[in-house]
């Protein structure tokens, strides 16, 4: 009675979401939250590790040029 005013195409279509999703929360393997995390991780890391560079080229090489010229600009 749940149904009641809902096509047979329709509660055809919510009852196969409905399983889905009884499927997907019911499942207890942790393989695809253990992947997330190890992507996740991974992301992490790799953008420390190009903002580490991209900032080690700015202090080493930029900002050394950009303050001499700024300098011989007002001297």
């Amino acid at each position: 009675m749940l149904y009641m005013g809902i096509t047979k195409k329709t509660k055809t279509f919510f009852d196969k979401q409905i399983a889905v999703i009884k499927t997907a929360v019911c499942n207890e393997n942790g393989e695809f939250y253990v992947d997330k995390v190890i992507e996740i991780i991974i992301a992490v890391v790799v953008g420390g590790l190009l903002l580490t560079s991209v900032y080690a080229i700015f202090q080493n090489t930029v900002l050394p040029g950009l303050a001499a010229k700024i300098q011989a600009i007002f001297s």
